[in-house]
């Protein structure tokens, strides 16, 4: 959720036409993870939050935390990235902003929901041990370490039964393993058997049947329940739980004793909107420092591309939100340089047009590109259909609307050429050597466009970096690999496991386009040596790990400290490292910070599907701390003893 819907006609997705339910546009979640800030997660969701109190909303319906298992998901834009523990680390931060105000995160899709093809019907086959170590974790942190209060099934089935009404999935782990209390709500029409949601913890019946006053009758929780009850053909008992459920949902929100009033589309949501995106941007390019843009050399920037001028908050499917207003990046680019210096603009493409218009605007971008000092190039995809769009996957690895061309022949009339993506997903990019600076940009939300033209002129270091991996090619995904998406039609099987993203590419040893974790700076870092508390712990102690980082630049920098772990003596294959830890830490030029981690038994554990647990097994350990999962500035060893 990036920001709140427009208000519908009752039981139908059309929109009631009012004038008072515009909001504020956060950046997707994809830019929120791409902070790896959880001061980034809190505000977010508190400020959320407080708009969803003004519209008097008691559940929002986010956050979205399933992992990227392919670029080619049309979704992956609303989720946090290939990684667990970066994911649950900002799910949870996001929930305890927006609870605090009285309103309920629901988390979802609960679970293994990692493509749009065939999503109702899908049948997804996943091994327990890649349930429990990628899928389950950030649903489980959102449980037991964020306290959420609602949680969403998914539309797919889970070993050959759907997932909103899943008894290994709703009643076995949610509410057996996690102790989950709160109620458990279906996504839109994802209710398919009524005694199997009433046995298998269904709470909240979401949509089934839309565009009728009596809906809500015809629900499977609705007549068909009440059948079932005057029959004596399912427990009362199990109906009062349901109740108690939902009870307990309420007096946490609409009923709870203090809740505020909140705010909607105010000044200070917006610049936490700003805030969240410039510190979501991720500078993953930038030769010969063509960045930050210095305006005083210039007399002339050319912006091209269809998505300098493309509002991009009101689509998406579920994602769309009704902005109060979206300043949009030639927007942006155009305030901030004022009457100092000439911008002139180029669509370059249509995603609307016919091909022989798109051929002429590709004409007379590349001609205009001649003459200008730099070329601000803004493109990548957009919500329509197969692109970053719910309801289908993309078609194509590489971009629409024959961008590549584009790119590439700008390259070759002028070399000052700085390429601004804005969408939510790894594509090819067959121009990358071609092309000095390469800024991913995401979604931005309502300041958007004033939040890349902040990075793009220096106003603001660029800090982000990326939470998914950047495949050269399609091929080199882990699913695709295996030929295992998007299935048959019928049943998709998990066959790379636990080896997805980052963890995939060093097993097989693949070069990344750009590698997890991977995002550059205005300055340069250094980082010292690690030094460890201990050398030995047993299985149930900590271990501190301490490491010195150096800005050694001359402005101010904000870097991503990433911890890896290494099981150098596993019993059953581990990848070769794992997210553990991170810290974002700002450092004025010439400072320098000590960084401290404390590593324990869930950072060492791995899932035995054997003993149905997690374990710590004895043995040689690594520590591994850098800047990527592919650039690691210092390790150091110890041992973990019975």
């Amino acid at each position: 959720r990036s920001g709140l819907r427009p208000e519908m006609v009752w039981q139908t997705w059309i929109h009631a036409g009012m004038s008072s339910d515009s909001c504020t546009a956060f950046p997707a979640l994809v830019c929120l993870a791409a902070t790896w800030n959880p001061e980034m997660g809190h505000l977010f969701g508190k400020s959320l939050g407080e708009e969803a109190l003004y519209r008097d909303k008691n559940m929002l319906l986010g956050p979205a935390v399933n992992i990227f298992r392919t670029p080619m998901n049309g979704r992956n834009f609303e989720y946090m990235g290939e990684d667990p523990y970066l994911t649950s680390k900002m799910a949870v931060s996001y929930i305890k902003g927006v609870q605090e105000n009285h309103v309920s995160a629901c988390v979802k899709h609960f679970a293994v929901n990692n493509q749009e093809t065939k999503r109702t019907t899908i049948n997804t086959i996943v091994d327990e041990r890649t349930l429990h170590e990628i899928y389950f974790p950030a649903f489980k942190a959102a449980v037991q370490e964020a306290g959420v209060w609602a949680v969403m099934g998914a539309y797919n089935k889970f070993n050959g039964q759907y997932c909103c009404h899943n008894s290994y999935l709703l009643n076995d782990v949610l509410r057996g393993e996690w102790g989950f209390d709160g109620v458990v709500v279906s996504d839109f029409g994802g209710t398919h058997d009524t005694q199997e949601a009433i046995d298998n913890g269904l709470d909240m019946e979401f949509g089934t049947d839309l565009g009728s006053l009596e809906a809500f009758q015809n629900y499977r929780l609705g007549k068909p329940y009440l059948k079932l009850l005057k029959q004596n053909e399912t427990s009362e008992k199990v109906l009062n739980e349901k109740v108690r459920r939902v009870l307990r949902m309420m007096y946490r929100t609409n009923m709870s004793e203090g809740r505020p009033w909140g705010t909607l589309a105010s000044e200070e949501h917006a610049m936490a909107a700003r805030k969240i995106a410039e510190e979501g941007i991720v500078l993953l390019k930038n030769n010969n420092k063509i960045l930050p843009v210095n305006i005083g050399s210039l007399n002339r920037i050319l912006v091209v591309g269809e998505n300098a001028v493309k509002m991009m908050s009101r689509d998406g499917g579920s994602s769309e939100a009704k902005s109060k207003y979206e300043v949009v990046p030639l927007e942006g680019i155009r305030k901030y340089v004022a009457d100092r210096i000439e911008v002139d603009y180029q669509p370059g493409y249509s995603s609307t047009a016919s091909k022989s218009v798109n051929d002429s605007l590709h004409t007379e971008a590349v001609k205009a590109a001649k003459g200008a000092d730099i070329v601000l190039y803004i493109g990548g995809m957009n919500k329509n259909l197969h692109m970053d769009c719910e309801g289908v996957d993309r078609e194509s690895y590489n971009l629409p609307y024959e961008q590549d061309a584009l790119i590439a022949d700008l390259s070759v009339v002028n070399p000052s050429l700085v390429a601004v993506m804005v969408c939510g997903n790894a594509y090819a990019m067959p121009w990358h050597k071609k092309v000095p600076a390469i800024v991913q940009a995401w979604y931005g939300g309502t300041e958007a466009g004033n939040a890349i033209a902040d990075v793009l002129f220096g106003e603001v270091n660029p800090s982000g970096k990326l939470p998914f991996s950047f495949p050269v090619k399609i091929e080199d995904n882990a699913a695709h690999a295996f030929n295992a998406y998007p299935g048959d039609g019928e049943t998709v099987e998990y066959k790379e496991g636990i080896f997805v993203g980052y963890r995939w590419f060093e097993k097989e040893k693949i070069k990344p386009l750009f590698a997890f974790g991977h995002g550059l700076s205005y300055t340069s870092f250094d980082y010292g040596k690690i030094t460890l508390d201990k050398k030995t712990i047993k299985s149930t102690d900590n271990i501190t790990v301490t490491i010195p980082i150096t800005n050694l630049g001359n402005r101010e920098g904000a870097e991503v400290v990433q911890l890896y772990i290494m099981d150098m003596e596993s019993s059953l294959p581990r990848p070769l490292k794992e997210l553990k830890g991170f810290k974002k830490v700002n450092l004025a030029p010439g400072e320098t910070v000590k960084v401290n981690f404390t590593i324990g038994k869930e950072a060492l554990s791995f899932y035995t599907p054997e003993r149905h647990e997690w374990v710590v097994e004895p043995g040689k350990f690594q520590i591994l701390v850098g800047t990527a999962s592919d650039d690691i500035r210092s390790s150091a060893t110890f041992r973990v003893e019975r």
